[in-house]
């Protein structure tokens, strides 16, 4: 498609949108000039569903009306409610509904997720992952490979940049898993890293990592309802997302797991147990002896958490509803190539605006990351003041996230403009 940098051309674009109700089942805040918000931070925490409070509500009444017999009675018992969310979740993410489940936070599920899948063993005891990860996974990994009894700088392999590039090259990722080889014992990278918004080959770099014997996880944060994901079909052992940014799911909400069906039944898995893992069968004879559910299920530490599942089993809904992953991924590549179109069309020279995430729309999600040399954090402020909310990355990052399910092609075209703006003052 040939874009045009006019009101009018993004408005036709938003009329013949077969997505442009889902705008309307969102609560949008106002923006400092009291008009809506332009939500451009659904990266960090998406909006709120309309639909998301009589979800909630619903749990209260079955709370009030039954107490502890919500777990047997009331509309969902709360005994099997994680179980309301597999197939959705296995829908999101390409995998077989044994191969999910939703439970606690990220870094949780991700430590637990270690424990099981980093066994390190004689030489075979390096980790990889990529230079400037997101802190949370950072410190799980340092503190796990302390557990071992290794030195994290020994034991942590980052990957950069060739010098000049602020994003990582898939050949360059699969040299460097070949040069470690029977040394790499785990490969744990970000499905899309978080500040420059790169989309990682997560199916050639799970190739790569099992050609040289080592475990492939992914923490899927910034790629769980962003990207179209086939996590079995590219056989990644182990993954884990959060469900507040792209999937809507309110602050804290809760994670999601993967685990690959060949660890379906594997009870000689190293995990940390807990109650609600153990098999039904017998789970309420509370005996000793912990025997692992089948499959992702087996990871369950404790009964669900039934208010943060209900807001996330509504988030979860309405992707169902816009016709799932690929559906939204159609209108998030165009979404997201207009804002490119319309950010290089602002008149902001190179040396002052660059975006460094990648071009090819196969190598990023819905996120632009601009790194501003001039001014960065007046230009932020300047973006808030026009109602325009992105997200601030020291050091001088901004991050833009035009999301699907809520953004609309006019809402980049104003994003432009106010950049256009920008680049007047700057030359005056």
């Amino acid at each position: 498609m040939t874009f045009q940098n006019t009101q009018h051309f993004a408005l036709e674009l938003d009329a013949a949108d077969p997505l442009r109700q889902f705008r309307e089942r969102f609560h949008i805040p106002a923006g400092a000039n009291g008009q809506p918000a332009i939500y451009c931070c659904g990266n960090s925490l998406g909006l709120l569903p309309k639909s998301a409070r009589a979800a909630v509500e619903q749990e209260f009444q079955s709370w009030e009306e039954h107490a502890v017999e919500g777990h047997f009675h009331g509309t969902s018992p709360w005994m099997h409610y994680h179980e309301t969310l597999t197939d959705a979740s296995a829908r999101l993410v390409g995998a077989k509904p044994v191969e999910v489940v939703v439970m606690n936070n990220l870094t949780t599920n991700l430590h637990l997720l270690l424990i099981s899948f980093y066994r390190p063993n004689g030489r075979r005891y390096k980790v990889l992952m990529e230079g400037g990860a997101f802190p949370s996974d950072q410190y799980a990994l340092e503190s796990q490979v302390k557990l071992h009894g290794y030195a994290p700088d020994d034991a942590i392999v980052e990957l950069v940049p060739r010098s000049g590039e602020h994003t990582l090259r898939t050949e360059d990722i699969e040299v460097r898993i070949q040069e470690l080889g029977d040394e790499l014992a785990l490969v744990l990278l970000g499905g899309v890293n978080y500040y420059t918004g790169q989309a990682f080959d997560m199916e050639a770099i799970t190739r790569a990592g099992h050609a040289v014997g080592a475990v492939v996880g992914f923490d899927l944060a910034h790629a769980a309802g962003n990207l179209v994901l086939n996590l079995h079909d590219w056989d990644v052992d182990f993954a884990c997302w959060c469900s507040y940014k792209y999937l809507n799911s309110g602050p804290g909400g809760t994670s999601g797991v993967f685990v690959h069906e060949r660890f379906a039944n594997r009870p000689d898995l190293p995990r940390l147990a807990g109650w609600w893992g153990h098999d039904p069968a017998d789970r309420f004879k509370m005996k000793k002896g912990f025997r692992p559910m089948a499959g992702a299920a087996g990871w369950q530490l404790s009964n669900a958490q039934i208010f943060p599942m209900a807001i996330h089993r509504a988030a979860l809904a309405l992707v169902d509803e816009a016709g799932g992953m690929p559906a939204l991924r159609r209108k998030s590549e165009q979404l997201t190539g207009y804002l490119e179109f319309v950010l290089r069309n602002a008149g902001l020279p190179a040396d002052v605006l660059e975006i460094i995430t990648p071009g090819n729309p196969a190598e990023r999600g819905c996120q632009l990351s601009l790194l501003v040399h001039r001014e960065g954090r007046a230009l932020f402020d300047y973006l808030a003041e026009q109602g325009i909310v992105a997200d601030w990355r020291e050091p001088n990052v901004i991050r833009l996230a035009p999301v699907p399910l809520y953004n609309s092609f006019a809402d980049v075209w104003h994003i432009g403009q106010a950049f256009a703006e920008w680049a007047k003052r700057l030359t005056r």
